[in-house]
């Protein structure tokens, strides 16, 4: 085994008077690729600032190899006292090191080193950040949270260069294949201390598990062993005096034990408060476009969405991709074509910039609304104590202002205010950003049996593969695509249609250019109209959705009472059978009427 040239050992450390690290190790040999993981708050950025020399520890041991040089990236850099970009990069670099390193880092990462730090967006910041850190081509590189705000061509060039670096890392992300790809060594900071293993983060579910398994039957031989000691204790006293002391004592030293044991951390118990079902069809576009003087952004783009779909938007910064997000649900008009909502849509969004979060209100007032105790979630009053339990608060945490909390206690924050809203269409944007893997994999599940239908957009690409069903990619230029399945799926079609989009060396006969077809007589095209009985439809049909839409919820209240069955099974079937075909008329009645609404329009601006 290589000699460590960064040490931290036994380290204690203790934020107003709770004990945050609590013997935690980590040790960083040269060229080691070493993950950091737990829980949001349990400590990570804490020790990474203490392996950087950032912070001091109440106790414990700290080695830095003599001559070793350490850069640390920080979540939220401090640009104060630098002009441009390159100075703040240039600032990192030492006396030997060559100062166009700066510049040539910052064009890589898509900055010009002119930019002022005062207007840079959270992508921008992140990436002169990367800069600073990468430039120097330290000994030892401490990553917190690299790939936040960055979008996949971003995180796919870093992952490349990380790689080729000779530089040892330790790296804290919520970026499950990102840590995958570059991880050798995973250190697990868990209620105060750390454990270690010699496999890369793909292997560390399955360990973890094992750990807490085993500590889990550890605890249990404990608790019989304490209530061995205790039957004695009862029953068994008469024996040597001595002896009953001693065994007195051991029992006193397993309470003990038992006492001092930390329970694993509790998990999330998030869940989302749907609505009424809504229409089969969701949301149809047909050849939207939008631009921002001379820059367009969305080309000519069609899509038809159903309920039950999960679809990702994904592409780089700058894209477009919450412009297209706002017109396909309606917030943004298009410059030319026309958006169809569907019927009985309840909207509930995340947005990435958590804008909707005021800085100064206390955590309690942002969820309650301010002067109440009670959530209303899923339309039913709930205790805001109790609603924020659920969401991994504490109660001492309920006077806090918003400013307080921590980057991933935000994201729980905004999903807490999302879920509670009855809703049938969740609109998500960046809701990965800063969550801890056991919150990712929890809102995963809510996604994958959420019976309403998603639009998401997130550079995660572990997360897009186990959540969407299809996607919206960017293709450059405004153009964008749908793909069937998710990111992997996207990339695979994507080489195909590269390789099918070669020109083939034999036809049967050529085809005919674009400027032969353009002199092609156009074919005179009979014009639609509507009949008498499309237009008694257009004039009906909402009518009869609101019937239906009654009969429905009528049907629902007489099958929530628990006892029916038991009661009268008939009436039972026949209610189920009622509800039934009333679901599947009120879809064919919407998808009818929306199908003439689009006609009639069509004709109209004909």
């Amino acid at each position: 085994m290589a000699t460590p040239i960064l040490l931290l050992q036994d380290i204690h450390l203790t934020f107003g008077g709770t004990p945050l690290l609590e013997g935690a190790d980590l040790s960083v040999e040269p060229g080691a690729r070493v993950c950091l993981v737990g829980r949001n708050g349990c400590g990570k950025s804490t020790l990474l600032k203490i392996a950087a020399g950032r912070i001091e520890p109440d106790s414990g041991r700290y080695f830095l190899q003599p001559g070793t040089t350490v850069q640390y990236l920080e979540q939220e850099p401090d640009f104060a006292g630098f002009e441009t970009t390159r100075a703040y990069v240039e600032a990192s670099l030492g006396p030997t090191d060559d100062p166009y390193t700066a510049l040539r880092v910052l064009e890589k990462l898509g900055l010009t080193g002119e930019e002022s730090p005062a207007t840079l967006s959270g992508g921008e910041a992140r990436r002169a950040a990367l800069a600073r850190a990468l430039a120097p081509r330290p000994d030892i590189l401490l990553l917190d949270e690299p790939t936040n705000h960055l979008d996949l061509p971003a995180i796919e060039w870093l992952e490349r260069e990380l790689r080729s670096s000779n530089s040892a890392m330790v790296i804290i992300s919520h970026d499950r294949r990102f840590l995958e790809t570059l991880s050798r060594a995973t250190v697990w900071l868990d209620r105060g201390t750390t454990r270690s293993t010699d496999r890369g983060f793909g292997g560390f579910e399955e360990w973890r598990d094992k750990v807490l398994e085993e500590e889990e039957r550890d605890l249990h031989k404990l608790d019989r062993k304490i209530a061995m000691e205790e039957d004695w204790l009862r029953y068994g006293v008469t024996a040597r005096r001595k002896r009953n002391q001693r065994r007195l004592g051991n029992l006193h030293d397993l309470r003990k034990a038992r006492r001092e044991h930390r329970h694993a951390p509790d998990t999330a118990r998030m869940a989302v408060a749907e609505s009424e079902i809504s229409g089969k069809l969701v949301i149809e576009t047909k050849t939207i476009t939008k631009a921002f003087g001379d820059r367009t952004v969305v080309e000519p783009f069609s899509v038809r969405i159903q309920r039950g779909d999960r679809i990702g938007i994904i592409g780089p910064n700058g894209a477009g991709k919450t412009t297209l997000l706002k017109m396909l649900i309606g917030d943004l008009a298009p410059d030319s074509g026309w958006v169809k909502l569907g019927m009985n849509l309840d909207v509930a969004s995340l947005d990435q910039r958590r804008a909707r979060l005021d800085p100064e209100t206390s955590l309690r007032a942002t969820l309650t609304g301010g002067g109440s105790d009670t959530v209303m979630v899923d339309g039913k009053p709930r205790h805001v104590m109790s609603y924020m339990k659920d969401f991994l608060f504490t109660p001492e945490q309920a006077g806090s202002p918003v400013s307080a909390l921590s980057g991933g206690e935000r994201g729980r924050l905004m999903l807490a205010l999302a879920f509670a809203r009855p809703s049938n269409l969740l609109v998500l944007d960046e809701p990965t950003n800063d969550l801890d893997l056991e919150t990712l994999d929890l809102l995963q599940e809510l996604i994958a049996d959420y019976s309403g239908t998603v639009l998401l957009v997130s550079h995660d690409r572990d997360f897009l593969d186990r959540t969407v069903t299809s996607v919206i990619a960017s293709e450059g230029d405004g153009r964008w695509l749908t793909y069937a399945g998710g990111y992997s799926d996207m990339i695979a079609q994507r080489g195909k249609a590269e390789e099918t989009s070669e020109p083939k060396a034999s036809a049967s006969k050529p085809a005919r250019s674009r400027d032969q077809a353009d002199r092609q007589p156009d074919r005179a095209q009979p014009k639609r109209r509507l009949s008498f009985k499309d237009k008694h439809a257009l004039e009906t049909l909402p009518a009869r959705m609101e019937a239906l839409h009654a009969e429905i919820a009528a049907a629902r209240q007489a099958l929530s009472d628990p006892d029916l069955y038991a009661r009268d099974p008939k009436t039972f079937a026949d209610t189920s059978d009622k509800l039934t075909r009333a679901e599947a008329d009120l879809a064919a009645a919407e998808e009818q009427w929306l199908e003439l609404e689009i006609l009639r329009e069509e004709i109209e601006s004909a």
